[in-house]
């Protein structure tokens, strides 16, 4: 039975673009099925009913393509409120996710992007290059297949199109008209196969995908971490291997959302396309065990539940929290029964939940008794997939004297009643401590998303006053943040992208981390923060595309926070800190 599903999913893998006759102009075509920026399985269907739907097939490679777009986003415009759904198909069978969602984020294009990964919207529709338009009716009848226009062409371009064909086309649908030309010539890139090539046959488990899965996935994917399910042998990667063939070969899997075109990190995921081929090759050709005699020795993890080593101090919610079985649950606010009596120097902290099913991420910040929780003095963040804080060789954050520590806990239900009871643990520095970690907190409050945008602007910018020394960024959005980008602009006229998240996930809010000392960013740098929400019904995740959306800390409403971690390059603390307790030990009296 095993086996029969493997080749299901082999002959599911390599539908060819075509197969098929291809469909007339008049024909009726069933619901389409592709997958949104957000790796779901979506359809035609989601978007509801349409007076006419204007599918465009495109690649990030084919430059007559990408000069099309911006008339496209004109196009698209003009006829939103006369109730013609624009979509952007992208056919280009080396285009990841996050290469598409790059585009939509730098161009500032309202319509949604989807990927037709098996071919089967090509062959559906009949096209054969990009950039090619189909137009459906209201019935999904095809009535118009072909050109934008004919201004550009794979020879050159006219001054200006010589009949708008797409448009020419719509106003006839709109007007309940029949199209008056319904096929036109297309100039651009042929549609290749998204069939791939002959898969290798000769891969094992044993000798070349064990190393992958322990380098790859097994620091989520083992018992009491963040992953469903564990990855530590080669029945746990067997029973699982359709789908693990679907999450690497969409790139959905390892986990990461910062665009390939921008900065480098150190906590990306350093998957080669190599490997992921490999991955899916051998899940085609069956999964083979090969001998596993000869696979590779597990790997030790360490026995500790706590990820920057054992804690100088944990500190531990009172009383758990009962979560209900099903249900929105509000933010629970969480105050820690530690009181710091002194100024404490910290350079690692850990938010350690007991239930990490049911936390969908937590924020960490101290306060004092008489204020209540705030953004600006943030720690950290418990998000799956996240990071805790490590901070570099030298450099500590400082508790205030007379503070305790606020949780804002984001619970999410699973099925069936819960409990939660959630640890933070805190490693005090053993070197002396030059600088001091800070950040600013780039957000905007000000704001009111309208129904139906696709693509809402909101912005803030912060200055530096001094030369300082990057860390990393990190971007908080709630459900309907579609991207963020941030860019520097320095004093002498320079500007830069230092990192686009162009699929913002509030499932897998992540930091984005530099090498120490890798960025450096003078005084008078601006740095600009621009992030783009979808208040569409088909965004998947918008509790309520009819609202009006304004900040607010809970998830129906929304916020806009780029965080940017930095320390100022003129510090010299010099702080002898006491490993036992985090505070500065007096310096001795001159001889």
């Amino acid at each position: 039975m095993h086996h029969v599903v493997q080749v299901a999913l082999a002959l599911s893998l390599a539908l060819p673009c075509g197969g098929g006759e291809r469909p007339a102009i008049g024909a009726t075509i069933e619901d389409l099925r592709f997958t949104d920026m957000h790796w779901l399985p979506r359809s035609l269907a989601d978007f509801g009913e349409r007076k006419a739907f204007a599918l465009v097939f495109t690649t990030i490679d084919c430059p007559i393509a990408q000069r099309y777009l911006p008339r496209l986003i004109e196009l698209e415009a003009r006829y939103r409120e006369r109730g013609v759904q624009f979509v952007a198909v992208d056919v280009g069978a080396g285009d990841s996710i996050l290469e598409i969602a790059t585009v939509a984020a730098e161009r500032e294009i309202a319509f949604p992007f989807v990927k037709d990964f098996d071919g089967r919207v090509v062959a559906a529709l009949g096209v054969e290059r990009t950039p090619e338009v189909v137009v459906l009716d209201g019935a999904r009848k095809l009535v118009y297949r072909g050109r934008i226009d004919d201004q550009y062409r794979l020879g050159g371009e006219k001054q200006q199109a010589g009949r708008a064909d797409l448009a020419s086309a719509l106003d006839d649908v709109l007007a309940a008209r029949q199209v008056e030309i319904a096929e036109t010539p297309v100039d651009g890139c042929v549609i290749g196969s998204l069939a791939p090539a002959s898969p290798r046959n000769d891969l094992t488990w044993a000798r070349d995908i064990a190393p992958i899965v322990q380098a790859h996935c097994q620091d989520c994917h083992r018992p009491g971490q963040v992953a469903p399910f564990s990855l530590l042998t080669y029945r746990d990667v067997a029973d699982h291997a359709e789908t693990i063939a679907e999450v690497v070969r969409q790139e959905r899997m390892p986990p990461w959302f910062g665009s390939p075109s921008y900065g480098h990190f150190t906590n990306a995921p350093t998957i080669t396309a190599e490997q992921r081929s490999q991955l899916v090759d051998w899940v085609r050709n069956g999964a083979a065990a090969g001998d596993l005699a000869h696979e590779p020795a597990p790997r030790e993890f360490p026995a500790s539940p706590w990820r920057i080593g054992e804690p100088d101090l944990v500190t531990r919610q009172l009383i758990g929290t009962a979560i209900p079985a099903e249900g929105v649950i509000p933010y629970e606010y969480v105050i820690l029964p530690h009181v710091f009596n002194e100024d404490t120097w910290v350079d690692r902290v850990e938010i350690n939940p007991s239930n990490t099913r049911c936390v969908h991420h937590a924020n960490l910040g101290y306060f004092k008794l008489t204020e209540k929780f705030s953004n600006d003095n943030f720690i950290t963040g418990f998000v799956p997939g996240g990071d805790p804080l490590v901070c570099d060789p030298g450099v500590a954050l400082k508790i205030p004297k007379g503070s305790l520590l606020g949780l804002q806990v984001h619970y999410v239900t699973s099925g069936k009643p819960e409990n939660d009871r959630i640890s933070v643990g805190l490693h005090f520095p053993r070197a002396t401590v030059e600088r001091e970690l800070r950040n600013f907190q780039i957000h905007n409050s000000r704001f009111a998303i309208p129904p139906g945008a696709g693509a809402h602007v909101v912005k803030a910018h912060a200055t530096f006053e001094r030369d300082v020394t990057g860390v990393g960024m990190f971007s908080h959005m709630h459900l309907r943040g579609r991207d963020m980008t941030f860019r520097a602009t320095y004093a002498d006229g320079r500007d830069e992208t230092l990192l686009v998240v162009p699929n913002y996930s509030f499932d897998w809010q992540q930091s984005y981390r530099w090498s120490p000392g890798a960025e450096h960013f003078p005084a008078g740098t601006r740095i600009d923060v621009l992030a783009h929400f979808d208040n569409t019904a088909f965004n998947a995740f918008n509790p309520d595309p009819a609202a009006t959306v304004r900040f607010s800390e809970q998830t129906d409403g929304e916020m806009m926070y780029g965080f940017f971690f930095f320390t100022e390059d003129a510090q010299q603390l010099g702080l002898d800190v006491d490993p036992s307790n985090g505070r500065v030990r007096a310096a001795p009296p001159p001889k």
